[in-house]
């Protein structure tokens, strides 16, 4: 069996609540962002799904802090034994039913009727994309699982004109970006030019360090979050927050994502910042059960 290394060994679903909440996050390849003078004829493209990061290793189903995914049994029965790479997706629009569907400890059957396992790549596979992707759908059609494992559609694209095109279209319909895979490259963990994103804003995510107290009409409430980039940056996060949000601000060690219109010259920390929603699926959360 093709394994996923950095994995860690699969734990037995017999009994989920009374397993580890978490093993060490898998080594994964992560996706930088496109940028004027790329050869979008070099990659493949495909939508960005918003959903939860899933990692298969042949047995067991994890999100990529590590963290077991106790999905119904049904759900992954007849999956192929290779390590798969992809994103647990409910839909457009539907983060928020992915994400409280996928960290819990006890599973929902009616929540994952709704789940898919997009598959984008094969970590484990030999040779470059190319070769991934022709054995990602060869192993997915064999399994015939179209019900809760599919492959992510890929598409090659000519010019950076097709490439906005296809931006704007997936956008209007409710999606999220585009995802491009460069067609040569070989899997490589962390950030590179072999996966980057495309998304009509920049976002990022960021550890919650304390909360700072808010003043007038937020007085006794939370003021703004001082959140540290995954390079050790920290800032204030203080506006996108809902009242609700502010009474029950997201725990310190939990992981923010925001949205921002590029990085302070000087600083190199992101200029109007604005939380968007909690990351559940980072290292150090702890799923309810």
């Amino acid at each position: 069996m093709a394994a996923l290394p950095a994995l860690g060994a699969a734990q037995s679903a017999a009994n989920p609540a009374t397993q580890p909440a978490a093993t060490s996050a898998p080594a994964l390849q992560l996706a930088g962002r496109w940028r004027a003078g790329l050869d979008v004829r070099d990659y493949w493209v495909s939508e960005k799904y918003d959903g939860v990061r899933g990692v298969w290793d042949g047995r067991t189903l994890r999100t990529r802090g590590g963290e077991t995914v106790h999905a119904p049994a049904w759900f992954t029965a007849g999956w192929p034994t290779e390590a798969m790479d992809g994103e647990l997706w409910a839909g457009r629009g539907a983060f928020e039913h992915a994400q409280s569907t996928v960290l819990r400890q006890q599973p929902d059957d009616a929540a994952w009727r709704r789940m898919r396992f997009m598959v984008f790549d094969m970590p484990a596979q030999p040779g470059d994309f190319d070769a991934r992707l022709k054995a990602l759908n060869t192993a997915i059609a064999q399994a015939n699982r179209p019900a809760t494992l599919q492959a992510v559609p890929q598409q090659r694209l000519v010019d950076d004109a097709q490439l906005q095109a296809l931006l704007r279209a997936v956008v209007r319909g409710g999606g999220e970006g585009l995802m491009l895979h460069k067609a040569d490259s070989p899997y490589r963990t962390g950030r590179g030019d072999e996966l980057l994103k495309l998304k009509p804003h920049e976002d990022a995510e960021a550890r919650v360090v304390a909360h700072l107290p808010g003043q007038g009409k937020y007085a006794g409430m939370m003021g703004a979050l001082l959140v540290e980039t995954r390079d050790g940056q920290r800032f204030r996060l203080g506006s996108g927050f809902s009242d609700a949000q502010r009474a029950a601000p997201p725990p310190v060690g939990s992981w923010v994502t925001y949205r921002y219109r590029g990085l302070h010259a000087g600083s190199g920390l992101p200029r109007f910042a604005t939380f968007v929603r909690v990351r559940a699926d980072e290292p150090q959360y702890r799923a309810p059960r």
